[in-house]
């Protein structure tokens, strides 16, 4: 039998074994605070609770899109490699836990040498365990790393729901495209037949020698105008179509495509946008800034543990003999258990470098932190601005439609009399729909607006209003015991 070490040096290994499982610390400084210079409210929002907190299939009133969402949350492709890149970061981090622990090993061998003591050749068998060169993790440079892991796999799922957000805003706003290109096609077409009857009896007037050949090219230039604007709404009509099956990751069928303009994109009648401190809790792109800033921390304490010794522990147990049949019997037991140190001397400041480059990239994260937080400020306010104000303009885009279309008829019946001329008509006809593809516009962009404020205040990630988002803590929330939200 073999024996290494003696009782006493056992009793060493048993306890520094033991320090290394329940006193390892962290060298992770203390965490930066973000200063963000952000105002402490929004330009404008009704009070109330954030329209966030609604599920998609709450907020939005037709039941065909929340169809279309569900089949781009199933099939779109980016959607779907952002989960991927969750499973990735989970199997990451499952790797950097299991180095928390001990690699047990199998082995065996057969070992046949010369010898000068022996005449001959002996061999040697060996079956048994082992331990290979488990660290004991003192300074807590393994927990750091399993620490950033941790975080990287936390950023990478709330990379993920912010994905998903985008994908829903991105989903509504392209079938809201897919409508009202189908209506400026359809205005198109009226503007089309209205402006031929108008060449038909200008050319009319014309042959009985009422006329001049003036207002009939006059009225041949619209007619091809608005030849021209019905191709290219068929156009956009394709286009759109095109961007929703992409988005969605296959075709989207007809029963679930809105041909006529939508009136109503959501149930909520008012669009509130809550508290500040709402909009760092639900937007999950200011969530991954914030794990990638505690995983910089993280990065900063393995990098520090790195300046200590590195202690590591090999132990084998198993049975040795020179014959085969004698490998298993009492008396071939053996085992054998003995720390090795790591302390690197002269490294040339490398291993100090490492932690300048670590306390750089924790000042990087932190920096983005901050931006990301201005960034959600300054989208959620634009799109309550364009909020504040679309009321006013659609009412004024409604009166001008009104007011124009009632030039139209009275310009057309005095030319039918005789009182005015051609271009007077042809003047109030190109307002009036140049007039009604405004409305149309500023409809859409009203549509697209609420969606907007969905989008940028953190609303999709929950299916229904009910269900509930935990936020995972950090790292540096453990550590430091913060309460997550």
């Amino acid at each position: 039998m073999q024996k290494v070490w003696s009782i006493s040096g056992r009793s060493i290994a048993v306890s520094a074994l033991a320090l290394a499982l329940t006193a390892c610390q962290s060298m992770r400084g203390p965490e930066p605070v973000a200063q963000a210079d952000i105002p402490t409210g929004y330009i404008s929002s009704t009070a109330g609770p954030s329209v966030a907190e609604q599920g998609y299939k709450d907020f939005f009133a037709d039941p065909r899109l929340v169809q279309v969402i569900e089949m781009a949350l199933a099939n779109n492709r980016d959607l779907r490699t952002a989960t991927l890149n969750i499973q990735r970061a989970q199997q990451t981090y499952q790797i950097s836990e299991n180095n928390q622990l001990p690699t047990i090993g199998a082995s065996g061998s057969v070992l046949r040498q010369d010898t000068l003591s022996s005449n001959k050749p002996i061999t040697t068998y060996n079956v048994g365990l082992g331990v290979t060169a488990y660290e004991l993790d003192f300074w807590g440079r393994v927990r750091s790393l399993k620490d950033n892991a941790l975080d990287s796999y936390l950023a990478t799922q709330s990379a993920r729901d912010a994905t998903q957000i985008s994908l829903i805003g991105q989903v509504a706003q392209a079938w809201l495209s897919y409508s009202f290109a189908n209506a400026n096609l359809k205005l198109a077409d009226q503007t089309l037949k209205a402006q031929l009857e108008s060449y038909n009896l200008n050319k009319k007037r014309f042959d009985v020698g009422i006329d001049s050949e003036v207002p009939v090219r006059q009225a041949q230039i619209s007619v091809e105008t608005a030849r021209n604007d019905v191709a290219n709404y068929k156009t956009q009509v394709a286009q759109a179509q095109n961007l929703l099956n992409l988005l969605v990751g296959q075709a989207v069928p007809a029963n679930l495509l809105a041909s006529q303009p939508v009136k109503r994109i959501t149930q909520s009648t008012a669009l509130t946008a809550g508290l500040p401190s709402d909009l760092l809790n639900n937007r999950p792109d200011v969530r991954a800034a914030e794990y990638q800033l505690s995983a910089a921390g993280a990065n900063i304490g393995a990098a520090k543990a790195k300046l200590y010794p590195t202690i590591s522990l090999t132990g084998t147990a198993g049975y040795a003999s020179t014959d085969l049949s004698d490998l298993f019997k009492s008396g071939a037991f053996v085992w054998s258990l003995g720390p090795s140190l790591d302390l690197p001397i002269f490294d040339w400041g490398t291993r100090r470098a490492n932690v300048k480059i670590s306390e750089t990239d924790q000042k990087i994260a932190l920096s983005d932190y901050e931006k990301t937080i201005q960034t959600a400020f300054r989208e959620v306010n634009d799109a309550l601005a364009v909020r504040e104000n679309i009321g006013d303009r659609l009412a004024a885009q409604r009166r001008l439609v009104d007011a124009t279309n009632i030039t139209y008829k009275l310009s057309t019946a005095r030319f039918r009399a005789g009182i005015d001329n051609y271009l007077t008509v042809l003047d109030a006809q190109r307002t009036s729909y140049s007039a009604e593809q405004g409305l149309l516009l500023l409809e859409q962009a009203n549509l697209n607006n609420q969606v907007e404020v969905y989008k940028t205040l953190g609303g999709g990630v929950k299916a229904n209003t009910t269900d509930q988002v935990v936020k995972q803590p950090s790292s540096s929330d453990v550590k430091y015991n913060k309460t997550a939200n």
